[in-house]
């Protein structure tokens, strides 16, 4: 799947964003719904920094802190592909 600005619900297709399939199950993400960090990496709300939004993960829980979560997610593909597209907008 290409980048075009998709967030992490759309990338891993886990369901969980606000009325997504999964949600009544497992829960609304906390990257779908952290307006805080609406807009980072052109992303809606947290999902495209999702790797720093506390509790948020795909398929596994990580415990430790969320520098431990961010170490787990460091290795994710679409950490990877936020990332390149991220230096691809750095103006220099």
């Amino acid at each position: 799947m290409e980048d075009e600005n998709i967030n992490c619900w759309e990338f891993k297709e886990c369901g969980r964003e606000l009325g997504g399939k999964n949600a009544a199950v497992n829960g609304v993400c906390p990257a779908a719904i952290e307006s805080r960090a609406n807009g980072i990496h052109q992303g809606r709300n947290g999902g495209r920094c999702c790797w720093v939004v506390v509790d948020s993960y795909c398929k596994i829980k990580t415990t430790g802190g969320i520098a431990r979560k961010f170490l787990e997610c460091r290795n994710c593909d679409f950490y990877a592909i936020v990332k390149k597209s991220s230096e691809l907008l750095v103006v220099v």
